[in-house]
């Protein structure tokens, strides 16, 4: 009885023990279907936000030459080749391109893939066909994609569906990885009892895991070799097999897999490692290529092609090896895939090595325009308005001009500086250069606070313009002045240490002569001009001392560019932006915060103060930019010298394009470079790279181009007289005399003058050049300058010089 009882008690322990583990492994198995199945069905990917440039657009008459077509193509990763059959190629024949276009999903419309025609006639496209015509007659190429940011754990990649992966990519990884993926459940009793014998008898090392272990690896666990993880990835493999197909499981497995590192993120899948190694979308790689990055698999450090090339290129012929044996190769295409070289880009085309200065106006643009928590959904794409093409010209020629002056003077080793290029009809950044030498985080163009010198001289003369008493002839005074502002005494001088008299507005402005420009600030105070810089979208501290006159206050070159960007438009501020769109992954627009235009001038104030930045070009501190720039293009712009010579600075616009250098050393030590000898040749280099139009701002109905005695200052003159000169002048400010030469009668002023803007024709905006009166006032103002009676852009602040 007690033996039987005994028994009894052991079965229903048993039992019971039974029961408790069978409960304890369902609640194992339903807690890890539940981990499957979350992440699988649910957002399984961190996707960083993907920055690109602005598209180029195709259709007739486009202001793009057949070279600049190539320059965009090429930084695109299209190929020139005999035939357009692929995605990515193009056909150059005589003056017309045949291009496979790669097409592209902007958000609120798709782009297709489509192949177009486009014939050239000089500097722009003469016809444009396509196989999918749009009704708006414009096709576009994709837009370069220039760098990712905001990825959650440091992983970037590229998603791809599973419909648009190559053949070839699929066989390489079943034929190298796991062979029968189509025929598991998802482990392999096979590889897992090969890999223990290996690995137990000391052999070669395998890891016998199939596609699905692997991806349950990668995306689930941990990578440490414990019988916990290995147990965990077994089971969680099965689970996967159980609720999805294969093709959702060999998608998910392209997407997910490890390939590479550039810097401090991860490279994940094969989309992104086909632009990382190669430079071009999976689709257009070739087989040898294809089986370049299945081999990665087994250890991207390990056939890094960088650094191992042999390693690597000896695993991708295992890999194309695979292929053959397993009849996806003939032995033709093996031979010719075996034959070709890795043929890896010599630098990633991807992460922090495509415009950084410029990823960064994005990077802080973002924080300031959008919500946050808008920023963290997955897959955002962001549109700038970056001209590829500007951006990569713009570039070259600044470092190479900043290497001439270096090589032409010892003590400037380590020049730096900063290029701004903007268009002023709406404030989008074209162009951002942030440091001569690579991006190391410092971008000057919004960094680097400096002092301005001269730049900030045309706001003084704007005040004296809108004021109505003054025009460019009026006679102002150039002579010494002892200011005392909270008990000290300011005593500026000029860049040659002496005075020019009694001299017009114009050529104060254009020569840059300080006393004349302290002497106007004074009139209508520091408070006035202070008030100008904030209207204009200065938010640096403007000190209330009068040496703001000429410059002592510290801007940025993005600054810089929005005071100037006001002239250049017309009177109009527009902040100044570098994304144009921000699109989530459902394809909708993104609100951003209020960016504001305001009319910050008056359109007749800007239209005449316009005319004087144009003197400084053609006879002031300017003038050698026509040495490479076509005068025809009436560009208007002022030089800027800091104390001592440490800054040089240059801004200036044509009709298109609104640009600021700024040069100098980050230790603030003296460069001896003026605005003239330093950031003006650089300027007038930049500007060269863009397709200039000529400043043709609408004259309004109260501005009128007047013959004016230069001597008086005072009085209406006529053409063909002594010292006459064209200028533009507010109808208020027109002068009551006739000089004696004058042959017409003097105009009655307006003195009701309507607020109003009604834009007229457009109107000459320098005088007429073949005014004999304007070629002598500017051969008498060049020869002054090469017989020293006064200096281009003199400027001093406290006891240090400061230069043109």
């Amino acid at each position: 009885m007690k033996s039987q009882r005994g028994i009894g008690i052991f079965a229903l322990l048993f039992c019971i023990l039974i029961i408790g583990a069978f409960i304890a492994f369902s609640v194992y198995i339903i807690r890890l279907d539940n981990v499957v199945r979350s992440k699988f069905e649910g957002q399984r990917w961190d996707l960083p936000a993907k920055v690109f440039a602005r598209p180029l657009q195709v259709h007739n008459s486009a202001p793009v030459s057949q070279a600049e077509f190539i320059q965009e193509l090429n930084l695109l990763g299209y190929k020139n080749s005999d035939g357009y059959n692929k995605t990515g190629h193009y056909v150059s024949s005589g003056d017309t391109l045949y291009v496979h276009t790669r097409g592209f999903d902007f958000g609120d419309h798709v782009e297709p893939e489509q192949i177009l025609k486009v014939s050239f006639s000089g500097n722009q496209i003469a016809q444009v066909s396509a196989t999918k015509p749009s009704s708006t007659g414009i096709a576009q190429l994709e837009p370069m994609l220039i760098g990712s940011i905001y990825p959650q754990h440091n992983e970037d990649r590229v998603l791809i569906k599973l419909a648009n992966v190559p053949q070839p990519l699929i066989d390489a990884l079943i034929a190298t990885e796991d062979r029968n993926f189509y025929q598991h459940y998802g482990i392999s009793l096979r590889g897992t009892a090969r890999a223990v014998v290996a690995n137990v008898s000391g052999g070669k090392r395998q890891g016998g895991s199939t596609l699905t272990q692997q991806l349950v690896k990668n995306f689930y666990l941990t990578p440490e070799r414990t019988l916990k993880r290995k147990v965990n990835e077994a089971f969680m493999a099965m689970l996967i097999e159980l609720h999805y197909g294969k093709n959702e499981i060999l998608e998910a497995y392209l997407n997910e897999v490890n390939l590479g590192q550039n810097g401090n993120y991860s490279i994940n899948g094969y989309g992104l490692a086909a632009q990382f190694y190669f430079g071009l979308p999976l689709r257009e790689l070739n087989i040898a290529q294809h089986a370049f990055l299945v081999g990665l698999v087994q250890g991207p450090s390990l056939y890094n092609p960088w650094r191992n090339p042999e390693a690597a290129k000896k695993r991708r012929d295992l890999v194309l090896n695979n292929m053959l044996v397993m009849g996806y190769l003939t032995q033709a295409q093996y031979e010719r895939e075996m034959a070709r070289p890795l043929h890896v880009i010599q630098k990633p085309t991807i992460g922090p090595a495509r415009f950084p200065d410029y990823l960064d106006v994005v990077r802080r643009q973002l924080r300031s325009e959008y919500q946050e928590n808008d920023l963290t959904h997955n897959g955002i794409r962001i549109f700038t308005a970056l001209d590829p093409l500007a951006q990569s010209n713009v570039e070259k020629s600044f470092k190479a001009s900043v290497q001439r002056l270096e090589n032409s003077n010892r003590r400037l080793n380590n020049l730096q500086g900063a290029v701004m290029v903007a268009r002023p009809e709406n404030g989008e950044l074209v162009a951002v250069v942030g440091s001569s030498q690579d991006f190391t985080g410092f971008n000057r163009a919004l960094d680097a606070k400096r002092q301005v010198g001269s730049l900030l001289k045309p706001v003084i003369y704007l005040t004296a313009l809108e004021s109505g008493r003054y025009h460019w002839a009026s006679p102002i005074e150039d002579s010494s002045i002892s200011i005392v502002s909270e008990g000290k005494t300011w005593t500026p001088k000029n860049y040659a240490g002496h005075e020019y008299g009694v001299v017009p507005m114009a050529r104060a402005l254009a020569q840059s002569y300080n006393l004349s420009a302290v002497r106007l600030g004074q009139e209508f105070g520091v408070a006035t001009f202070n008030n100008h810089l904030k209207r204009f979208g200065v938010t640096s501290n403007i000190p209330p001392y009068p040496s703001v006159f000429l410059g002592a206050v510290e801007m940025s070159p993005l600054e810089v560019l929005g005071i100037y960007a006001n002239f250049a438009s017309g009177g109009v501020k527009y902040p100044t932006r570098a994304i144009r769109q921000v699109v989530d992954s459902q394809g909708r627009s993104l609100p951003r915060f209020g960016l504001d235009m305001q009319q910050s001038i008056k359109p007749d104030a800007v239209y005449v103060l316009n005319y004087g930045l144009q003197q400084v070009m053609r006879t002031g501190t300017g003038r050698a930019a026509y040495k490479q720039l076509p005068s025809e293009l009436n560009l208007a712009g002022k030089s800027g010298t800091t104390n001592d010579t440490r800054d040089s600075w240059f801004a200036g616009y044509s009709g298109n394009y609104v640009s600021v250098v700024w040069l100098g050393l980050d230790d603030n030590t003296v460069t001896g470079l003026t605005g003239s000898s330093g950031a003006l040749p650089v300027w007038t280099s930049v500007m060269s790279q863009l397709r200039q139009k000529p400043i043709a701002l609408r004259q309004p109905n109260n501005v009128t181009w007047q013959w004016v005695d230069s001597a008086s200052g005072d009085q209406l003159s006529a053409q063909g007289c002594a010292n006459a000169v064209h200028i533009p002048m507010l109808s208020h400010s027109v002068p009551r005399r006739n000089s004696a030469c004058a042959s017409t009668p003097v105009a009655e002023p307006q003195d009701d003058i309507s607020n109003e803007y009604q834009p007229s024709e457009p109107q000459p905006s320098a005088p007429p050049s073949s005014d004999d009166s304007i070629e002598n006032w500017i051969r008498e103002s060049e020869s002054n300058i090469q017989e020293g009676r006064y200096d281009n852009n003199a400027e001093v602040i406290s006891s240090g010089r400061y230069g043109q």
